[in-house]
């Protein structure tokens, strides 16, 4: 029977998952490291078994590699690994852009786009994005592709779609920090920019090849900020490189 006690476990459960994976994105738990269970326990403040649950999950999730004798140990993934995610996230949202041609969309969601990339277009108004701008940069961006996968009116699309963007590195905000360290930012971001602003015209327009091929091509420049992030001269903003194995 369901209790105030489950609902309250799941909830640690939750908050620890949460936390655990901003110390390995943080770069707190290096990568291969076994994750030390009572250590775990003694800094989240938490009891052992919403730890284990949290454990699970983010192996679930692929940060985690459960090992033969029991435990897990944190994640490393190839640069092909990073690349393959970010191109399955591409196919993904593209094919929630032609459904959402083909089968039209809610003008109150479409309102609800319009909205939303006028306001970054007023954040990428300012000649220069300070660290405030930046920051509210990556919310919109995460809020446009979020409605766009309402758009698609699928509930067995949007689940697929939330678990590719959460694989490591996968989500369309992972690797846009990389962008802010370069003399060409702003200018990458009006690209990307652009490409929300075409995508959700062949939305509208009922163009669903149009859509989807975009979509395509959006995710192209998460894959060249994977590249520069793989320079190594990112890792003060984006500490979770370390985790990613150059290819040979």
């Amino acid at each position: 029977m369901y209790t105030e006690r489950d609902e309250t476990g799941g909830s640690q459960a939750v908050k620890a998952q949460l936390k655990l994976r901003e110390m390995i994105l943080a770069g707190e738990l290096p990568g291969g490291a076994r994750i030390a269970e009572l250590a775990i326990v003694e800094r989240l403040g938490v009891s052992r078994t919403p730890i284990r649950a949290a454990l699970m999950r983010l192996e679930q999730e692929g940060l985690l590699d459960a090992l033969p004798n029991g435990g897990y140990a944190v994640r490393t993934f190839s640069e092909r690994d990073v690349s393959d995610a970010i191109e399955l996230r591409g196919t993904v949202e593209g094919l929630a852009a032609r459904l959402a041609a083909e089968r039209g969309v809610a003008e109150s969601v479409l309102g609800d786009a319009r909205a939303c990339l006028d306001e970054v277009d007023e954040v990428l108004r300012q000649p220069a994005l300070d660290d405030e701008s930046f920051t509210r940069y990556v919310r919109l961006n995460q809020r446009f592709h979020n409605l766009l996968s309402e758009m698609a009116g699928s509930t067995v699309l949007a689940r697929e779609l939330e678990r590719v963007v959460n694989l490591p590195f996968a989500s369309p905000s992972g690797f846009v920090v990389v962008q802010a360290d370069t003399p060409r930012a702003r200018d990458m971001l009006i690209v990307a920019q652009d490409q929300h602003r075409q995508v959700l015209d062949a939305i509208e327009r009922r163009e669903g090849a149009r859509a989807e091929a975009i979509m395509r091509e959006h995710s192209r420049i998460a894959q060249r900020n994977l590249r520069e992030a793989m320079q190594g001269q990112h890792l003060d903003r984006l500490p979770a490189v370390r985790l990613i194995r150059q290819q040979a």
